[in-house]
């Protein structure tokens, strides 16, 4: 019997938050134990430089206990990259945990400081004396494939990793032949810079006697983050490290990599025999985190007289930085495989190039490229409209896979399982009140001002983490524990899995533990990243959960002489059907077999899931000053099954906001010439507050994925999938309208804006 209020669909509020909110959470930087030494990393001021590095006289300072250079570091494996291409293998260069001789962005770590305090340390860092020979610098992809281009790896001609394609050449140029019209866009999703509330840290504690690391890391994941830096970098058996991840504030993807200085930590506090805590300022975050899309893309659309498409051709060309990241080369080339979206294309070709720049390097951001294939292909079906004069809704609407094709295979590989993409655009288009804009429209046309309206629709594939295992015990008080190798860094994990539970035992959340993120309690996990935590964590809970229950009612049937058959769960108790004879968990688990009080199960699925949805959005802009508002906000979405409609809007919500963001004014900006960070702090790079988003209004129209035994298709990344393109579109529409422009990148600022207009606008 399912509980009415603690289950699967409701409202339930997150139990974590009383915690967060009253300042009682424990993140990383509030570790502190005894004999604690502090650590400052040094960072070159130069986009490209060699360079000599002297410490001998910062070493010699009070408190200084220890300055690690290359030469310290040498024994170390690099930061490896965990993606290669299957039929094209390539050689990653090397990404040193400290660089010798030779620098290549601008925050390349050259040296780990350590002192007893954080200010000897920064006095130390000043004291280090460093002769610079500044080299020239490859800034952008575009420029850094010019012929006259300096090199940043010596091995890598053209500073190009690989040049690669999917899909059917051929097919491709037999249906642009015959296409009635060709639909084409070039456009640029800018770099940004993944900021979360909670800077990285690590803390790493050094048993002497055991020769055993304990590492305290604001991370997406334990295990992953342990069999790599033991394996692949400090050359150890993963049995002398335990990773703790405690509360995390924010992660993205951005929290997912090994960074050095978790390798730094590690190798000074073995070598010092004391703790040794870093903890990153902002200023380290903008300069040594990963940063996220980076693409310049060309599209074009082979279409029909009709508006059906015959075919689609890209070119995409993607910013790596200076060194791969853990999964930089997988994110262009695993988000091409998206490039086809919603619809129905027979035909497609995509060429790929990855490309070294002298800039901090690129992974996983939010949506790890499907933002960015969506982004291009919604824009281009709007140029597509625009080509033959047919509104976005109907040419979608001709294109759209219809749900009695499904499963569909892309001409990419995808296999969607289920969906009705006409149905949600239809709503959010209703809910927009999508066919009286004209009149709003005309409206703010006699104030002086543009509006505009437009829509996004995206698919994306989630969930493909690999298998999750997770543990459901009974504890003594009859309170149930779970341990799962997933890790919240905000999403409610706790919340989440609490219900899962509740679903079968009826138990209140207060009664639902979680333990993760250490790897000495949880025995496997592959931490959170592309929305996997609920469709494969998740799946893995439930699992366990209900074979903990026929656990249970085997042990109740021996205690209440009757058979498991005859026995329901409810409340914590354990009930014969139609009587009041019950047997309480607490007591059941008194005297038991703990064999018999614990259940295991794992999941995992190699095909994932494909939630999707639609973004209507209506903006208003002021063409005085090039400033844009948005005054109305719809989003439909089909996540399959809906499990906390609460946290889901949240989710949903937050992504959006980080969409808006990219949209409208977040964008790393390099100096052409050496490579320097001109945005580099909250001064000059932008980030979106509350003011700057609308009242969203979220639905969802699910339909059940029929690869997920839960029906769930994940939900974390999607609200940052389908924004930028639906923002954008409606900025096109209302400045083609008025203008005839039909193109402008993200960001879309007041001047961008502004000088667009001026640019196109001749007055009467």
């Amino acid at each position: 019997m399912a509980p009415i209020k603690f289950g699967v669909g409701h409202s339930v509020r997150r139990k974590e938050d009383d915690a967060l909110i009253r300042g009682k959470g424990r993140y990383t930087a509030d570790h502190a134990p005894s004999s604690l030494l502090h650590a400052l990393v040094l960072r070159s001021p130069h986009a490209h430089a060699k360079f000599k590095l002297d410490a001998s006289k910062a070493r010699n300072l009070p408190g200084v206990a220890a300055i690690l250079t290359a030469d310290d570091t040498a024994a170390l494996g690099d930061l490896p990259c965990l993606f290669n291409l299957p039929d094209e293998p390539f050689t990653a260069p090397s990404y040193p945990i400290l660089a010798k001789d030779h620098v290549r962005h601008v925050g390349d770590a050259i040296a780990f400081v350590v002192a007893e305090t954080l200010d000897q340390a920064r006095d130390a860092l000043e004291a280090v004396s460093v002769e610079w020979q500044a080299l020239p610098s490859a800034i952008g992809a575009i420029q850094a494939l010019k012929k006259d281009a300096p090199q940043i790896w010596p091995d890598k001609p053209g500073n190009v990793l690989f040049d690669t394609s999917i899909g059917d050449r051929k097919a491709v140029e037999a249906a642009f032949a015959k296409a009635h019209a060709v639909a084409e866009i070039a456009i640029v999703n800018p770099r940004i810079v993944t900021n979360y509330m909670e800077t990285r840290g690590v803390i790493c504690e050094y048993d002497a006697k055991a020769d055993h690391l304990t590492l305290t890391i604001g991370s997406q994941g334990s295990h992953r983050l342990r069999d790599i830096l033991c394996q692949n970098i400090l050359n150890i058996p993963v049995e002398k490290m335990r990773v703790i991840c405690p509360d995390v504030g924010g992660g993205f993807g951005t929290k997912l990599f090994p960074y050095r200085e978790y390798a730094l930590a590690a190798l000074a506090a073995r070598k010092l025999r004391k703790t040794v805590k870093w903890v990153a300022e902002r200023a380290d975050h903008f300069v040594g985190d990963a940063q996220g899309r980076d693409n310049i893309t060309t599209a074009k659309m082979a279409l029909a007289e009709d508006g059906k498409f015959l075919g689609m051709d890209v070119d995409l060309v993607s910013d790596m930085g200076a060194y791969l990241s853990t999964f930089g080369p997988y994110i262009p080339h695993g988000g091409a495989g998206m490039l086809p979206g919603l619809y129905d294309i027979q035909a497609f070709y995509c060429r790929v190039r990855t490309v070294f720049t002298n800039t901090v390097p690129v992974d996983a951001y939010r949506g790890a490229g499907r933002p960015e294939a969506a982004y291009v292909v919604e824009r281009l079906v709007d140029a597509a409209a625009r080509k033959l004069g047919m509104t976005p809704d109907a040419i979608r609407r001709k294109n759209f896979i219809p749900p009695r094709a499904m499963p569909y295979t892309t001409a990419t590989g995808k296999v969607y399982d289920s969906g009705d993409f006409v149905a949600h655009m239809k709503r959010a288009m209703e809910v927009a009140d999508w066919k009286e804009f004209p009149k709003r429209a005309k409206a703010a046309k006699k104030q002086g001002l543009v509006r505009g309206i437009g829509l996004g629709t995206y698919v994306e594939v989630c969930g493909t983490m690999g298998e999750e295992t997770a543990e459901v015990r009974l504890d003594p008080n009859g309170d149930v524990t779970v341990l799962i190798g997933t890790q919240s860094s905000g999403q409610g994990h706790a919340t989440a899995y609490a219900q899962l539970v509740a679903e079968q035992f009826g138990l209140s959340p207060e009664r639902v533990h979680m333990i993760q993120g250490d790897t000495d309690l949880v025995a496997t996990g592959l931490g959170t990243g592309g929305s996997s935590s609920i469709p494969s964590g998740g799946v893995s809970v439930e699992r366990a959960t209900r074979k903990l229950g026929t656990s249970l009612k085997e042990l109740a049937s021996e205690v209440l002489e009757t058979g498991a058959g005859d026995l329901e769960i409810i409340d914590g108790t354990i009930r014969i059907a139609g009587t009041d004879r019950t047997v309480s968990f607490a007591d059941l688990a008194k005297g038991a077999d703990p064999k018999k009080l614990t259940a295991s199960e794992k999941f995992s699925s190699a095909d994932g899931t494909f939630p999707n949805g639609t973004h209507v959005v209506e903006v208003e802009i002021d063409p005085a000053t090039g400033v844009i508002r948005i005054v109305n906000y719809v989003i439909v979405d089909d996540f399959g099954v809906t499990l906390n409609p609460l946290m889901l809007a949240g989710q949903v919500h937050g992504g959006t906001m980080q969409g808006i963001g990219q949209a409208l004014m977040e964008q790393t900006v390099y100096d052409a010439k050496d490579g320097q960070l001109v945005t580099g702090t909250f001064m000059d790079y932008a980030l979106p507050r509350a003011a700057d988003g609308p009242a969203i209004q979220f639905e969802t129209h699910n339909v059940p994925c029929t690869t997920n035994p839960l029906g769930v298709k994940g939900a974390g990344e999607a609200g940052a999938i389908g924004s930028c393109p639906a923002v954008m579109n409606a900025i096109v529409e209302g400045l083609w309208r008025e203008y005839q422009i039909d193109h402008i990148d993200m960001p879309a600022t007041p001047e961008r804006v502004w000088v667009t207009i001026q640019r196109h606008h001749k007055p009467s």
